[in-house]
C-alpha cells in the first residue's frame, strides 16, 4: 500500500474511532445520536446499492431512514410506537407508488430495518443495559482489537481458508489469532478496569463476552461479504476514504451487537 493512501486510511480510522469513543463517553444520549446517525448513513449506502435510488424513492428512503432512527431510540419506549407507525406507512406508501416491483421494494425495506436499525438499536441497548455506556465501548474494543489480530496473524501465516466462497482472504489462522487477541485483551480489561465498562470483575462473563463477538462479529463481516459478492461491488461507499463506507465499518457490529446484548441479559438472568 503506498504510504499516502496508508496515511490516509490510518487517519481517517482514527477519527472515525475517535468520534465512536466520544459519543460512548459522553452518554446514553450521544449514543442514540450516533446510532442513529450510523443508521441514516448505513440505510442510504445500502439503498444506493441494492436499489436504483432516485428522486422518485426518496420518500421511500426517508421512511426507511425514520424507522432506523425510532428503533434507535427504542429504548425510551415511545419511538417503538412510531416505528410500528412508521412501518403502516411504509405499506401504505407502496400501494401509491405504482411500482411493478412492490415485493422486492417492500423487501429491501424490511432488510434496512432488520440488518441496520434493530442491531444498531440492539448496541444502544447494551448502552442502557447496565446503566454505563461504556459496556457498549468493551464491545467496539473487541471487534477492533478482532479485526487487527485476525490482520496480523492471517496475513503472516494464514492457509487454510475459513470461507472461501464469500470472502478468499480470510483464513482460520487469523480466526483464532484475533480470538487470542480478543481474550487476552478481556482478561486484561477484567483484572484492571471492570468497573469502568460496568462489568463485574469475573473472568468467565469476560471471556464469554470476548468470544460472543468475535464469532458474531465475524460472521457480521461475512454477512456484508456476501451481499456485496451478490451485488458485485466492492465497497458499500466511499464516506471514510481508505475504508470504504459505514457499513464496511459497522458489518461486525451488526450481528455481534444482537447476541452481545442477549448474551449479557441470559448472564444477567442466570446468575442468580
Amino acid at each position: 500500500m503506498e504510504l499516502k493512501k496508508l496515511t490516509v486510511r490510518t487517519l481517517s480510522g482514527i477519527i472515525y474511532c475517535g468520534i465512536i469513543v466520544g459519543c460512548i463517553l459522553i452518554g446514553h444520549e450521544a449514543v442514540a445520536i450516533m446510532a442513529s446517525a450510523l443508521a441514516t448513513i448505513a440505510a442510504i449506502e445500502f439503498s444506493k446499492i441494492n436499489s436504483d435510488l432516485n428522486a422518485r424513492r426518496i420518500p421511500t428512503l426517508l421512511l426507511d431512514i425514520a424507522g432506523c432512527i425510532a428503533l434507535c431510540f427504542g429504548v425510551y419506549v415511545y419511538p417503538i410506537i412510531l416505528w410500528v407507525a412508521i412501518m403502516i406507512a411504509r405499506f401504505v406508501e407502496e400501494l401509491y407508488i405504482n411500482d411493478d416491483k412492490p415485493l422486492h421494494n417492500l423487501a429491501n425495506s424490511m432488510m434496512t430495518q432488520i440488518y441496520i436499525g434493530i442491531p444498531l438499536a440492539c448496541a444502544v441497548g447494551i448502552s442502557y443495559l447496565f446503566s454505563r455506556p461504556e459496556a457498549l465501548l468493551a464491545v467496539f474494543l473487541f471487534l477492533w482489537i478482532n479485526d487487527t489480530g485476525a490482520f496480523l496473524v492471517g496475513s503472516t501465516i494464514g492457509r487454510h481458508r475459513l470461507f472461501e466462497r464469500i470472502s478468499p482472504k480470510k483464513s482460520w489462522e487469523g480466526f483464532f489469532g484475533g480470538a487470542a487477541f480478543t481474550v487476552a485483551a478481556a482478561l486484561l480489561f477484567c483484572y484492571t478496569c471492570s468497573g469502568f465498562f460496568g462489568f463485574d470483575n469475573d473472568a468467565l462473563l469476560w471471556i464469554g463476552l470476548a468470544v460472543v463477538t468475535v464469532i458474531f462479529g465475524t460472521w457480521g463481516d461475512l454477512v456484508e461479504s456476501m451481499i456485496k459478492r451478490t451485488l458485485n461491488i466492492k465497497d458499500s461507499g466511499n464516506i471514510i476514504p481508505g475504508h470504504g463506507g459505514i457499513l464496511d465499518r459497522i458489518d461486525s457490529l451488526l450481528l455481534a451487537a444482537p447476541a452481545v446484548l442477549i448474551y449479557l441479559i441470559l448472564w444477567e438472568l442466570l446468575r442468580f
